[in-house]
């Protein structure tokens, strides 16, 4: 249950009332971590402005490596709420549940390409050990396997956004939807 006021669609007026009606022509539904935010309704805006760069944009990440990402950041957090999500939108490229339950559980069993392992790793490594990135032999290796500086800056972005999404879950109590985070439009 949420740790602080939340204001539901029914109860907005003026410029929430506006950017939830928004949200949901977009994206088919309302997520509770949009609503959590319902008491300064323009950083509602401005997080998925920064969601939507960070995880659309063009990029040599996939749009699949990017969500994979955001599950590995979420399971090192121990981010229910986020894991659900984004497994359900990584799946919709994997199309593959027990692919999906495998990273869940121990990525290195999820027939991963050497790429992603190392996505993973980074991932995982960044959001657990970050005071462990001067460390270079993460990135080293990424470099090896021909990712780009500009793709490694992707990566990090992707694991820093989901820290802080994962934190702001965590802290206020946001709980996963009634219908378990189906319906949005991927």
């Amino acid at each position: 249950m949420s740790r602080i006021k939340i204001i539901q669609p029914k109860e907005a007026t003026g410029r929430l009332k506006e950017i939830y009606a928004d949200i949901t022509q977009k994206r088919g539904q309302l997520a509770e971590v949009h609503k959590i935010q319902s008491l300064r309704p323009e950083s509602i805006v401005k997080h998925i402005d920064l969601y939507m760069e960070i995880m659309f944009s063009k990029s040599e990440l996939s749009r699949a490596e990017r969500e994979m990402m955001a599950v590995i950041t979420s399971i090192s957090n121990k981010c229910f709420y986020c894991q659900i999500h984004h497994s359900q939108a990584l799946n919709n490229y994997w199309k593959d549940d027990g692919r999906i339950i495998k990273l869940r559980k121990n990525y290195f069993e999820a027939q991963l390409n050497e790429r992603e392992t190392l996505l993973c790793l980074f991932a995982e490594n960044l959001t657990l050990n970050p005071g462990n990135s001067k460390e270079p032999k993460i990135i080293d290796n990424l470099k090896k396997a021909g990712i780009s500086d500009a793709a490694i800056l992707d990566a990090t972005l992707v694991v820093a956004y989901f820290n802080f999404v994962n934190r702001m879950v965590l802290a206020l109590g946001v709980e996963l939807e009634e219908d378990g985070g189906l319906g949005y439009k991927y």
